[in-house]
């Protein structure tokens, strides 16, 4: 990986490349894909990069510019190299980040609408990726020291994710209520999976822990101190039980407030 990373690096408008998602965090399986961030500023050259993606994998590859997997994941490419190994490039605009960043910083953020994450794409995830990535190509060492900023989490933004976590979540409780009369099971079961969602990025954010994505991120709750006592089995038989009729869905209703009730006495000060 880091000889393909210092060939990608080499590409016309390529700043550098890290290598993130389980293999940076060392919990990935013998199975796992190789998600490589190719970090890019301006034009970049697509071309050079599909004829890179042909070279390392040894059949034509298309790449997907900036913008044709939406707003926030950006483009890219999935490679199968000779051995059987499955790797993802994942194109990020290196100012964009940046910009996100300062945002958080200042405990600023958004929620964009993306394929592939059903309670969308938290911008968050952005500086997320880069603290906890691993640089393997850096032209300039602007990667690192963006790194090395964002392994400080933001107290500014723990306050907004926190706040606005823990009150969407009770919004959307309230909002699954109003199903109730009509068994709208559609309506309830969504507000109530962004309630859970709100309520696991509010206690990643109290913990001052990156949350990149809705994989995995309901489980890693139970690892964290001051999560709720059960709080992650509790949310697991609520959206796998939340029924269909009156009784089940009443039960359901009750069980998610009550999850609100203890995140917000975790996280409020």
């Amino acid at each position: 990986m880091d000889d393909i990373a210092a060939k990608v690096a080499h590409v016309p408008g390529v700043v550098g490349v890290m290598l993130g998602g389980s293999r940076a965090r060392g919990t990935h399986r013998a199975d796992s894909d190789w998600d490589l961030g190719v970090h890019y500023r301006g034009e970049l050259d697509l071309e050079a990069l599909e004829a890179l993606a042909a070279e390392v994998t040894g059949g034509p590859v298309e790449v997907y510019g900036p913008g044709s997997w939406g707003a926030w994941v950006n483009g890219g490419a999935w490679l199968v190299l000779p051995d059987g190994r499955h790797v993802d490039w994942i194109l990020r605009d290196v100012d964009r980040v940046r910009q996100v960043w300062e945002e958080c910083r200042a405990g600023r953020f958004e929620i964009g609408v993306q394929a592939g994450h059903p309670l969308g794409f938290w911008s968050p995830a952005y500086p997320g990726e880069v603290a906890l990535g691993r640089v393997l190509a850096d032209t300039d060492g602007e990667l690192a020291r963006l790194r090395e900023e964002t392994r400080t989490y933001p107290e500014a933004l723990r306050t907004a994710l926190t706040r606005d976590g823990v009150w969407d979540a009770g919004f959307s409780v309230t909002m699954a209520g109003k199903s109730f009369a009509a068994l709208d099971v559609l309506h309830a079961a969504l507000c109530l999976s962004r309630a859970v969602g709100d309520l696991v990025q509010a206690l990643h954010a109290h913990h001052r822990i990156w949350c990149l994505n809705e994989k995995g991120a309901l489980a890693a709750t139970s690892a964290m101190p001051e999560t709720p006592s059960g709080f992650a089995a509790r949310a697991t038989a609520l959206l796998g039980g939340i029924g269909h009729g009156a009784t089940e869905l009443k039960r359901s209703l009750e069980t998610a407030a009550e999850l609100v009730d203890e995140v917000r006495d975790v996280v409020t000060p």
